[in-house]
């Protein structure tokens, strides 16, 4: 019997490293409908997610039927200042922090007023998953100083995405609809970081 509350569809995930020719794909099978592939930052991972009973030899197959759009992502990807950052020594990341130091605070008094909030501690962090984080019990906002590497509006889009936490927690609609208010084209912004 399940527990109240629980998914019908519970994570059932078989996961195995696969070789296609001369490439690593990390293999998960899951209770899903299609097959999935993915290439991951910063290092040009290869992901598969396909159904629980899909054959090796489909996925395979898949597999060398993308292998262009694969070398194509990962040629993406290592060009991309991301990759850059991975391998930046501590001197440069001190550049990165000092520059966006020097800016994130301007941007964060100039939006405070217009969006009727008022942010606590700002800190800045190195971080790889994250452009930002915001704790709004505490009103702290934290950067990540490799916005440095990005045009300006990408640190304005991070500083008012994080701003909007004060008044909405989660990514819902009325956080977008913040969004949209306060930064109209902050998708666009946003998929720079990408």
């Amino acid at each position: 019997m399940r527990r109240p509350g629980a998914s019908r569809r519970a994570a059932t995930v078989e996961l195995r490293e696969l070789v296609v020719d001369d490439l690593s794909v990390r293999l998960a099978r899951k209770r899903i409908k299609n097959v999935n592939l993915r290439v991951k930052a910063p290092d040009g991972r290869v992901e598969v997610s396909a159904p629980l009973r899909t054959p090796d030899e489909f996925v395979v197959a898949f597999v060398r039927e993308k292998r262009s759009w694969i070398e194509g992502r990962r040629a993406q990807i290592a060009a991309s200042p991301r990759s850059a950052a991975a391998e930046a020594p501590p001197e440069q990341v001190a550049e990165w922090r000092a520059v966006v130091e020097a800016c994130a605070p301007a941007l964060v008094s100039a939006w405070e007023p217009l969006m009727g909030v008022k942010a606590g501690r700002l800190a800045y962090r190195n971080m790889t998953s994250r452009w930002g984080s915001c704790q709004p019990a505490t009103g702290r906002i934290c950067i990540n100083v490799r916005l440095a590497l990005y045009p300006p509006e990408c640190l304005e889009y991070v500083v008012v995405h994080e701003l909007c936490h004060l008044r909405e927690r989660g990514h819902g609609q009325r956080f977008k609809d913040l969004m949209d208010t306060y930064l109209p084209d902050w998708r666009e912004r946003k998929d720079k970081l990408r």
